[in-house]
């Protein structure tokens, strides 16, 4: 049972740690992006991927550079 437990948590945590990062990513980007550059808004899963996306752009770019 404490194993449950356990993995219950940790799946509340990614889901929580989520909302907080992404939520402010993605209503910046559908503030300033269409306004500036004409861009579409995106939807919450959409700035999951886009984040995603740049943490793996920006993580291969620092370990070349080692």
């Amino acid at each position: 049972m404490k194993v449950i437990a356990k993995l219950a948590l940790a799946a509340a945590s990614v889901i929580l740690i989520s909302l907080v990062i992404a939520l402010p990513v993605m209503w910046l980007w559908n503030w300033l992006m269409p306004v500036i550059f004409g861009l579409p808004t995106i939807s919450f899963y959409q700035t999951i991927g886009l984040m995603m996306l740049s943490y793996v752009f920006i993580k291969s770019s620092t370990t070349v550079n080692k």
